[in-house]
C-alpha cells in the first residue's frame, strides 16, 4: 500500500532536522511540494536543500503544485482556512493518485513541528476520510519555531509552575489574554505586540528562525516594539514575506 509520510523538518536550520527525520526522508520517493508563489521561492528551496543535505545513496524525485488561493479577506476566518484546507487536499489527492505507485512512499515535508499551527494533519485525514486513494500515513515531529526561538535567546519556555498560552496574532487585539503572563504569539502577520501596552511585559521575538536571514529582538515589548516593526517591513520589502514567532512575558516584581 502506498505511504505518505508528513515530515517535521524544523525552523529553517538543516541541522534542526532530527535523526528520526533523516531516517524517514530516505525512504521517500516523491516528495510532494506545495509552491506559494515567487515570493517564497526560498522556502521550497529550502526544503530541496535539506533533502540534498540529509538523503544518501537513495533516489528520489519532487512532484510540485500551485498553492490554492486563499480568501484573506473573509470574515468567517474558521470557514475560509476551512475551504483552503479543502482545496489543497483535493491537489494532493491528485498527486498521490497519480505520482505514487501502489507500494511507494511519499512525503510532505512540514516547517517545524505538524502538530503546531499547521493544516497537513486535517488534509490528510481528508483524504483517508473520502477513500478515494488509499494509503497509510506517519507523522514525524519536528523542532518548533517556538523551541528554536526560546533556544536562540537562551530561555525556558516556562517558568515553575506557570502555564503556557499559544495563540495566533489576531486574538492579541485585547492585549494580553486576561489572566496569561506567558504567550506564545504565531501566525501573526501585523504587529499585534502593538496592542500590548504594559510596560511589565518583555518581548523575546524572532524572524526567519535557524536561517541566514534570522533577526533576534527582547526587552520591554513598549521599548523594542517599534525596532522591531521598522526590522520586519524592512525584511518584507526585502523578501516579500515575514516568517516570525515571539513570546510576551509578564516580568515578576
Amino acid at each position: 500500500m502506498r505511504k505518505v509520510l508528513i515530515i517535521g523538518v524544523g525552523a529553517g536550520d538543516p541541522d534542526y532536522v532530527t535523526v528520526q527525520a533523516i531516517k524517514a526522508l530516505n525512504q521517500v520517493d516523491a516528495f510532494f511540494l506545495i509552491d506559494k508563489g515567487s515570493a517564497k521561492d526560498d522556502l521550497v528551496q529550502l526544503r530541496r536543500d535539506i533533502c540534498e543535505r540529509h538523503i544518501t545513496g537513495h533516489a528520489y524525485r519532487f512532484v510540485q503544485a500551485t498553492d490554492p488561493e486563499r480568501d484573506r479577506t473573509a470574515q468567517a476566518y474558521g470557514d475560509a482556512v476551512k475551504d483552503w484546507h479543502h482545496r489543497r487536499a483535493e491537489i494532493f489527492e491528485q498527486m498521490i493518485a497519480t505520482e505514487l505507485d501502489d507500494d511507494g512512499v511519499g512525503a510532505i515535508l512540514v516547517w517545524g513541528d505538524p502538530s503546531l499551527y499547521d493544516g497537513t494533519i486535517r488534509i490528510v485525514e481528508e483524504l483517508i476520510a473520502r477513500g478515494n486513494v488509499a494509503f497509510e500515513y506517519d507523522v514525524i515531529p519536528g523542532v518548533s519555531s517556538l523551541h528554536a526561538l526560546t533556544a536562540r535567546h537562551r530561555i525556558p519556555l516556562n517558568r515553575i509552575g506557570e502555564p503556557i498560552h499559544i495563540t495566533p496574532g489576531r486574538l492579541l487585539a485585547d492585549g494580553l489574554p486576561a489572566g496569561q503572563d506567558n504567550v506564545v504569539v504565531m501566525l501573526d502577520g501585523d504587529c499585534a505586540f502593538r496592542h500590548v501596552t504594559d510596560p511589565d511585559v518583555d518581548i523575546y521575538w524572532g524572524a526567519y528562525l535557524g536561517t541566514k536571514d534570522e533577526i533576534l529582538f527582547s526587552g520591554p515589548v513598549v521599548e523594542v516594539g517599534p525596532q522591531i516593526e521598522r526590522a520586519r517591513a524592512e525584511a518584507r520589502a526585502r523578501k516579500g514575506w515575514v516568517m516570525d514567532t515571539y513570546l510576551l512575558r509578564r516580568r515578576r516584581g
